[in-house]
């Protein structure tokens, strides 16, 4: 039988969960059973033939064995349940992406009202801008609600509070965003980058409660970015989100 490079795990990790290495396993035993068939050398299959020897149907057949098994697989983007409901666990609240709906993190710092405002959680800052941002909280968490904001423009002072898909769902509106709350992620993945990039004040990995869409939140983006050190050692580097009374 051939040999694939993921025969050897260079980085010796403890593998997942049964379920997951059992998938991992199927998929490896169709490629290697194809590559046999095909009689070519490796960097032929990959670069030449993987599409025609490898098919869609046969992934999915492997994928439909792990799904009947009851697994599931999890997710903070609500599209990836909405578009496909019989694979992901449920997330709470994925049919509503506006009027009272509200993520609501049972790790966010709920403070206590100090004057106009009260902390309702947290998140890591991707870069240290010179003041926090205000303005006004608004839930994009599907396709349908970035194309109303293609077709009607995104409000003045807008500030995104978005699933972990953001980078990839949001990016045809995201330099009209005056900020970004993203529930997921780190600094440095894609939404990460790309916010830094276009200069919008985000928050990654945010833990939120009590925001709905059309209160006024403040960031605390002028508070200091989370750094790698700060991952690597697991200490705790996040910036306070409040909301303000209306």
């Amino acid at each position: 039988m051939a040999k694939l490079y993921t025969d050897t795990d260079k980085f010796e990790s403890d593998g997942g969960p049964p379920i997951v290495e059992a998938f991992h396993s199927a998929v490896k035993d169709l490629v290697r059973r194809k590559l046999d068939e095909s009689g070519v050398p490796w960097s032929e299959f990959v670069f030449g033939k993987e599409y025609e020897l490898v098919t869609l149907e046969e992934v999915e057949k492997i994928e439909q064995a792990v799904l009947e098994s009851g697994y599931r697989y999890q997710t903070s983007a609500v599209i990836s349940y909405v578009e496909r409901p019989d694979a992901y666990k449920p997330i709470a609240g994925a049919e509503a992406t506006s009027g009272s709906f509200s993520f609501e993190d049972p790790e966010a710092v709920v403070g206590v009202a100090d004057g106009s405002r009260q902390q309702r959680g947290q998140g890591d800052n991707v870069v240290e801008h010179r003041e926090n941002v205000v303005g006004t909280a608004r839930y994009y968490r599907s396709i349908d609600d970035v194309m109303a904001g293609l077709r009607e423009g995104v409000p003045d002072g807008t500030v995104a509070i978005i699933d972990d898909s953001g980078g990839t769902l949001t990016a045809p509106i995201i330099e009209r965003f005056a900020g970004i709350v993203c529930a997921g992620g780190t600094v440095r993945s894609h939404l990460g980058i790309l916010s830094r990039e276009y200069g919008i004040p985000c928050l990654m990995n945010s833990k939120i409660s009590g925001i709905t869409s059309g209160d006024t939140i403040e960031i605390g983006v002028s508070g200091a970015a989370k750094t790698t050190e700060a991952y690597q050692e697991g200490r705790e580097m996040s910036v306070p989100v409040w909301k303000h009374e209306r």
